[in-house]
């Protein structure tokens, strides 16, 4: 309640919250506009009994169900993002200009540029999957219309691009984390009026269990998105001025997460992607092709199938996010050129090594226990029978995350204007 009071007194902070929440009313307000041509009815019918189009609803902030203007969610420019981070790591151009403040702002530039085509492309391969999938969910299937669905999504989906980024302006979270921590926690009141339909007595213990699985996740990822290691840092005297400064000992952090929510999302939308691309094959004059197609949909239908993908994606995009966002030899260089040392480890290179070793060996833990939690509900499922569990545990892993990641942010805000004052 102190930090409730301390918020509202603050017009700074009080304003920005207030302009989140517009946002996100106005998201909302987007994500029930459906676009003309499809079948309300038989959509919701048709969602209701496919579990993969309902993680693919989660992923898209909740608003495929509705297949509104803004169906496709962030996901294109997410994809777009993997992109631009993969060709970091291959051209070295691009490697070096992640390093500089100007070359990362000209890779946003192009990463928002590839969006549009990466949108358009996503958009079609929705449409495609959606009329592969049988019924009657699209009211007019002519090429006009289907061009005008696809305009439109990319054009929702840039929309939602422009709202993430004035969420991020504010300085109080992620913009796109927010926007699909907003649509997770829209469907929220809808799955728990589904689950007390669904309660059945003699399944209490079933309920049970997935109380205690989204018990365990929520402190799972409280816990590992809290640990730190810290590394004592070392600096020797210097002159500041006419006078001599003494020794200084510090700490460098390193989270056991470093990655936060971003490896979730990243397994997610490369999960989606076979199934997405094979839909483009279904109808194949090469029958291999064709096969292909099929037993790639078919694969990643097999819950066994999924989970072990889905938890192999989360450890590997652990270490490769971490590995675009923390680099040991510029920690090494901008150490030594403070004057700062770790005791016991030589400036340098075996500073950066040291520092590779730790993060590496916090990462086998964060990262392991990070794709344990992600495919803790779909072992539940495996167990209980219920597919809404596997659904559950992908959104409590997001809205957490993004929950801890924007109060830790206002919190900053609050305790730097009232520095300020």
């Amino acid at each position: 309640m102190d930090t409730l009071r301390r918020l509202w007194k603050t017009k700074d902070v009080r304003s920005s919250i207030l302009f989140v929440l517009f946002i996100l009313v106005l998201f909302r307000v987007a994500a029930h506009i459906p676009i003309p041509g499809i079948d309300q009815v038989a959509l919701s019918n048709f969602f209701s009994q496919n579990q993969y189009f309902g993680l693919l609803n989660v992923f898209s902030g909740g608003t495929l169900e509705n297949f509104s203007v803004v169906a496709l969610g962030v996901a294109p420019y997410i994809t777009a993002s993997i992109i631009f981070q993969l060709l970091g790591m291959i051209v070295p151009s691009i490697e070096e200009m992640q390093k500089e403040e100007q070359g990362r702002a000209k890779i946003n530039q192009w990463t928002r540029y590839l969006t549009v085509p990466m949108a358009f492309l996503q958009g079609y391969g929705l449409l495609a999957l959606l009329r592969s999938q049988g019924g009657n969910l699209f009211a007019q299937t002519d090429s006009v219309s289907i061009i005008f669905m696809l305009l439109t999504l990319t054009a929702g989906t840039m929309f939602l691009l422009w709202l993430g980024e004035m969420i991020s302006e504010k300085y109080v979270g992620n913009g796109i984390s927010i926007l699909i921590f907003g649509g997770i926690v829209a469907g929220l009141p809808s799955f728990i009026s589904q689950a007390g339909s669904l309660y059945d007595r003699s399944e209490l213990l079933t309920w049970i269990l997935f109380g205690a699985a989204v018990l365990v996740t929520i402190v799972g990822v409280v816990v590992m998105h809290e640990a730190v290691r810290s590394i004592p840092i070392h600096y020797t005297r210097q002159i500041q001025g006419a006078r001599l400064s003494g020794a200084v000992t510090s700490a460098l952090p390193l989270k056991l997460n470093m990655g936060g929510v971003i490896p979730i999302i990243f397994a997610i939308s490369v999960l989606l992607f076979p199934t997405t691309l094979a839909q483009f094959f279904l109808q194949a004059k090469s029958d291999w092709l064709r096969q292909a197609a099929q037993w790639s949909i078919q694969a990643m239908q097999n819950q066994t199938v999924y989970g072990v993908a889905y938890f192999v994606l989360v450890f590997v995009f652990s270490y490769f996010y971490t590995s675009v966002i923390f680099h040991p030899t510029q920690v090494s260089e901008n150490l030594q050129k403070q004057g700062g040392f770790i005791p016991g480890i030589r400036p340098g290179k075996p500073t950066a090594d040291y520092l590779g070793f730790v993060a590496n060996r916090l990462l086998l833990f964060g990262g392991g226990f990070l794709a344990l939690i992600a495919v803790l509900p779909i072992i539940m499922q495996q167990t209980s029978g219920q597919s809404n569990l596997a659904i559950g545990g992908t959104s409590v892993l997001i809205v957490v995350n993004v929950l801890i990641e924007t109060v830790k942010k206002i919190e900053a805000q609050l305790s730097m204007h009232e520095y300020d004052g």
